[in-house]
């Protein structure tokens, strides 16, 4: 874990689907330039995004990206989750943590207080749209 909730990944797949956004069939190398996404890292981006379905790649003369979701039907947590980002605030909520904690004590009032917290920070997540995010509640 980063310690960033929202990291330059997920920041350069915003940008990506904004530029995606006006329904235009752009090429890996364009959709970098027009959005200031390094290289190296919009083509690994794009193929996460075509793994989740937001987006498709057409290879070959005359190919490339397009976006085939609706942006007001994908949360922020969605587009995290596509990335790989997560969302935990903290290592113990992991499937796999071994707590280091002494087990005489299993419950750990702290996790269970973060838990809740989580949630709150899941449903935030869960209420905004991508389409939102990028364009405001305006054009919603």
């Amino acid at each position: 874990m980063n310690g960033l909730l929202i990291t330059r990944e997920t920041d350069y797949a915003l940008r990506i689907l904004r530029a995606l956004s006006d329904g235009e069939l752009l090429t890996a190398k364009a959709l970098a330039q027009k959005e200031a996404v390094p290289h190296q890292f919009a083509y690994k981006i794009l193929k996460k995004l075509e793994g989740a379905g937001l987006i498709r790649i057409t290879r070959g003369t005359g190919g490339g990206c397009r976006l085939t979701a609706d942006l007001r039907q994908v949360s922020l947590y969605d587009l995290m989750g596509a990335v790989g980002e997560d969302t935990l605030l903290i290592s113990c909520m992991m499937p796999d943590y071994q707590c280091t904690r002494p087990q005489e004590n299993p419950r750990c009032a702290v996790h269970y207080r973060l838990c809740d917290i989580q949630k709150t920070v899941d449903r935030e997540l869960q209420s905004h749209t991508v389409h939102w995010l990028l364009f405001g509640p305006k054009q919603d």
